[in-house]
């Protein structure tokens, strides 16, 4: 007999319709399919702006599933429970999803699978957050890649298939669960005033991220080899955002790539190593997951980094206030836009790790609940990268100086002047709605005078150097 039961689709971090091979198998399938999304225990731990900003994918997911006929049921509880009943509610005989690969996820995924096997259901997972499957690339002695360049090399000719088009229709059920509406969840209650700033700068959902790519493939990939190191101008393509929620796929924005070097636009190999390095870290993240709460390189384990959240210097450095202004106009960007320039992420990890020895854990965790494009992977292996503790990081004994760093980068101090409103006549807007989105607690004004540097590179360099040397690196 045709099994005619219901395939529950479990929609994660892959909020879209395109290049959805999971979706494409489900509608393929010729049975009814229920789209779901659970407000689940991983959800619940997201920090303030990453649970906000996906929140406003859940919802423009559920617009896009109106269009074709469909809907998106959403739940709230422990995943499995909800699965559970959502399979006794309708009659489902599978529960299908886009597979993931960091300890959280696999943490919940795995029960739910062994669990919903055990009920008699076919519970199965599908690729499309990556490129390649983690399992798929090896070194030629077998094993994962340490370093990324070697990587690199190893799948940069490999055949990424070509993008799926969406569904034109979902097969519906007889009968629709009950959903609950995601705005009572208010999953932007944490970012409390913080959100009507951050609300003017999000590019969410699948169109609008296909937009992106667009005018980025038109407009900035030729230069983007020298314009991603230049944080005053719009030099890079911003897809992180919409990647982390897979609004957009990885694959999508490859052929894109593909496309622009075929042309001869000579920043498309850059933006292939970067899309590339975003594989990097998931195959680290699923090779070695203690990457994301501990140190990749062991020996940095006794290393004597501060580990006080609360000291005045981590205060500091938090609230964009180290006195320098590379460093705080960074940390200002991110709490305006909640994204933050590649560039300043590392002068801002490099200052907390090494000028103010704080473990790299703290930034992690701080990162965590302020950006909006939030990944797992990519913001532990990038902590640990300037941190020194992780996999192809940078050297120990470099130390970025943060005031040499801006002048190279941003010669005539732009990026300062958008972010830094002390000291200005006539502050720009955008320096001005960092006031606007702090916490009041904070008792900053744009009127109070710039602070004088906590610690200097110079002194920050010579202490960091003193403390690696001590430690016998």
């Amino acid at each position: 007999m045709t099994d005619r039961s219901p395939i529950l689709f479990w929609f994660r971090r892959d909020l879209r319709l395109s290049d959805h091979p999971g979706l494409s198998a489900a509608a393929a399938a010729g049975r009814p399919v229920i789209p779901v999304f659970v407000h689940d225990e991983v959800v619940e731990r997201l920090g303030a702006a990453p649970k906000y900003r996906l929140g406003l994918s859940v919802a423009a997911l559920a617009r896009d599933l109106e269009r074709i006929g469909s809907r998106l049921i959403c739940r709230r509880g422990p995943a499995l429970e909800v699965l559970q009943a959502l399979v006794a509610e309708t009659g489902a005989g599978a529960v299908w999803w886009s597979r993931l690969y960091d300890p959280d996820a696999r943490g919940r995924d795995e029960p739910v699978k062994a669990a919903l096997k055990a009920d008699g259901i076919d519970a199965r997972s599908f690729a499309g957050h990556l490129l390649f499957e983690p399992w798929t690339v090896e070194t030629k002695t077998g094993g994962f890649y340490r370093v990324y360049t070697p990587m690199w090399r190893a799948v940069r000719d490999r055949v990424v298939p070509e993008p799926l088009a969406p569904p034109g229709r979902l097969p519906a059920p007889e009968v629709w669960p009950a959903s609950e509406a995601v705005g009572d969840w208010s999953m932007g209650a944490a970012m409390r005033r913080g959100e009507a700033v951050l609300a003017r700068h999000v590019c969410v959902g699948a169109a609008e991220a296909a937009d992106r790519l667009a005018a980025f493939m038109e407009e900035g990939v030729a230069a983007y080899d020298q314009g991603r190191d230049r944080p005053a101008i719009k030099g890079t393509s911003g897809l992180s955002e919409n990647l982390t929620y897979g609004e957009i796929s990885p694959a999508t924005c490859w052929h894109a790539g593909m496309q622009a070097r075929a042309e001869g636009k000579t920043g498309a190999e850059t933006f292939l190593k970067e899309l590339v390095w975003r594989e990097f870290a998931y195959h680290l993240v699923h090779h070695s997951p203690h990457i994301v709460r501990s140190n990749w390189k062991p020996e940095w384990d006794a290393f004597p980094w501060s580990t006080d959240a609360d000291s005045p210097e981590v205060r500091a450095w938090r609230q964009g206030r180290t006195g320098i202004p590379f460093v705080d106009t960074a940390m200002r960007e991110m709490y305006v836009t909640g994204t933050m320039h590649n560039r300043g992420r590392m002068i801002v990890a490099s200052y907390l790790t090494k000028h103010l020895m704080t473990h790299w854990k703290i930034g992690l965790d701080w990162f965590a609940d302020c950006l909006t494009d939030w990944d797992p992977a990519s913001n532990a292996m990038g902590w640990q990268w300037s941190a020194g503790s992780g996999p192809d990081a940078t050297p120990y004994f470099r130390v970025f100086n943060p005031i040499s760093q801006l002048d190279k980068f941003d010669p005539r101090h732009a990026y300062a002047r958008a972010w830094i409103a002390e000291g200005q006549r006539s502050p720009p807007a955008t320096a001005l709605s960092y006031f606007d989105a702090v916490p009041k607690a904070w008792g900053l004004s744009p009127g109070a005078p710039y602070p004088e540097p906590i610690v200097s590179p110079e002194a920050g360099r010579t202490r960091a150097l003193a403390a690696y040397q001590s430690r016998g690196f």
